[in-house]
């Protein structure tokens, strides 16, 4: 993620002067930040308040809304009609470290937001214009492919873990500072670089904290969790709720590797397979007939056998076996193999 991060900023220069990028990637099931990329950006002490905002916060711009939208890129400068001091993270965070006009970008491949891209220029420079800002809308689907494949081969090349059973819970406090942490959840914090020199979450475990206590507050209808890969390849299930009303550091964190029930969709998600071609692999997987399926979809045998002509080529899979073991095993099997020694 971080080469293809990189190579994408080189070509966008080229097109769209700026001095600071960042890249994000998103859980595609519930867009909470995962991972970032951050070149010339805002330092590390910065970005817990930049995922409680993006998070749990009204501002202008926001990935959700911008991966809605038909045209997923727009500058800070536009939406706040030049008064770049009406955006809460332009006031708080962005312009307090000298910088002035953002162009953001959600990534979307097939109704699909892997992550997001943030452009920015030093304050006194020159605001973006609306034919950069279209330039970055013409390149955000190509970009936005990319990062799919990106996370596509991080997704098949999971790696052993040195405790690969072990969970990890994380006790936050409501400025997101981490309170107390339990032996296998401070390695896997390390692991993810989740935690600024000052002792605050940053990262996914700030954005699933963030959210957690949105959803308690009532304030959002969410899933607090998120799957993310740690620096050694392992990936983890990060899941966040709040104990209670009583006063004091509330919000819990656990984070736990992930299983082929947690993985199989966003494996699927990164082959690009649509609602109908994912219902089909997963009645696959149940060893169910043609005809079955066909019966259980209200479809016809001959449009189950084009969807699954078109799952065989996007998963590269020659048979029914071998598609179920590409999005369910492929990456489990040295590990099971040795369970089964």
């Amino acid at each position: 993620m971080r080469e293809f991060s990189l190579v994408a900023a080189r070509t966008l220069r080229r097109l769209v002067p700026f001095d600071g990028v960042c890249v994000l990637t998103f859980d595609p099931a519930t867009m909470l930040p995962t991972g970032e990329v951050v070149v010339d950006g805002l330092p590390p002490e910065a970005m817990p308040r930049m995922a409680e905002i993006e998070v749990g916060a009204a501002d202008f711009n926001k990935f959700p809304a911008l991966s809605r939208a038909e045209i997923p890129a727009a500058t800070l400068s536009g939406a706040t009609d030049g008064t770049l001091d009406r955006s809460l993270r332009h006031r708080e965070v962005r312009r307090p470290h000298g910088f002035g006009d953002e162009l953001r970008a959600a990534l979307v491949s097939d109704s699909t937001a892997w992550g997001g891209i943030t452009l920015l220029r030093e304050g006194g420079s020159p605001d973006f214009t609306d034919g950069e800002s279209r330039a970055m809308a013409a390149l955000a689907p190509h970009l936005a492919e990319g990062l799919r494949r990106a996370v596509s081969r991080e997704a098949l090349s999971t790696a052993e873990p040195e405790h690969p059973h072990t969970a990890g819970v994380v006790l936050i406090d409501d400025d997101n500072v981490i309170v107390q942490a339990s032996d296998a959840a401070e390695r896997w914090v390390e692991e993810l670089h989740a935690r600024t020199d000052d002792g605050r979450a940053r990262g996914v475990l700030a954005a699933v904290a963030s959210r957690a206590r949105g959803v308690a507050a009532g304030d959002l209808v969410a899933d607090a969790s998120a799957r993310a890969r740690t620096a050694s390849g392992r990936w983890l299930l990060v899941h966040g709720s709040v104990l209670g009303q009583e006063p004091g550091p509330r919000t819990v964190v656990i984070l736990e590797p992930v299983g082929p029930i947690e993985m199989a969709p966003l494996i699927a998600d990164a082959y690009g397979l649509t609602d109908r071609e994912r219902a089909i692999t997963q009645l696959v997987a149940t060893g169910l007939s043609t005809t079955s399926i066909a019966e259980r979809l209200h479809l016809s045998p001959w449009t189950v056998q084009d969807h699954l002509k078109s799952i065989f080529e996007k998963t590269g899979a020659g048979t029914r076996g071998e598609l179920v073991a590409c999005l369910f095993f492929e990456h489990y099997a040295p590990r099971l193999k040795r369970a089964d020694a």
